[in-house]
């Protein structure tokens, strides 16, 4: 094993779009759940996330479905204010990185990704490869996102480790060629690493 590939929501970070919600919600006439559904589960987020609308254009889009009266820079202020520092996992990434090459596989967007790599640099700055989903046009768990990761990491798939917080994520991995963990009880992730074979420092 070379390579320790990292999912970032949930694994490297926590994240909460109900944030977001919560202060956009006071600029629209329709409620948390409705607005909730249209910035996030409408096709505008999968668009965005694989890279098809730009941040302009998915902040204009998000607007006026959301029948947002705020401003764009109020709308992106609170659209990216989300995100969490997972105590554990950044704990285990000095202890990681003297053995292993670190490569980043998330499923984000452009607004979502400037945030959290600044947000986390101490972090992210200490990895070798950022595989963000808007970059390569695919999404996890379609098979061409982890080909796009592969092409990426400078290894063989049997040298590659994948933590992600998705069953789905991690049996699409699986599938790939890749080992990898199902990460989605705190406090466990130091122990499946060993129980794969890593060395912690």
């Amino acid at each position: 094993m070379t390579t320790i590939i990292f999912d970032f929501g949930n694994v490297l970070a926590f994240f909460n779009h109900a944030h977001a919600v919560e202060k956009l919600v006071r600029h629209t006439d329709m409620s948390a759940a409705e607005l909730f559904q249209t910035l996030y589960g409408s096709p505008i987020e999968d668009q965005y996330e694989r890279g098809q609308l730009s941040t302009a254009e998915y902040v204009r889009l998000g607007k006026q479905y959301g029948r947002l009266t705020c401003s764009d820079a109020e709308f992106l202020a609170a659209f990216v204010d989300i995100f969490q520092k997972n105590d554990e996992t950044h704990a285990l990434i000095p202890r990681l990185k003297p053995r292993y090459r670190l490569a980043l596989a998330s499923n984000t967007n452009a607004a979502h990704f400037g945030q959290f790599t600044q947000q986390f640099a101490v972090v992210l700055d200490t990895f070798d490869v950022l595989c963000p989903s808007h970059r390569c046009g695919y999404r996890k768990p379609e098979a061409e996102y982890f080909a796009s990761v592969q092409q990426h990491v400078q290894a063989d798939p049997d040298e590659c480790l994948f933590i992600d917080d998705l069953a789905s994520n991690v049996e699409a991995a699986r599938r790939h060629g890749w080992r990898a963990i199902c990460y989605d009880r705190p406090g466990t992730l130091a122990a499946d690493l060993t129980a794969a074979g890593v060395l912690l420092d």
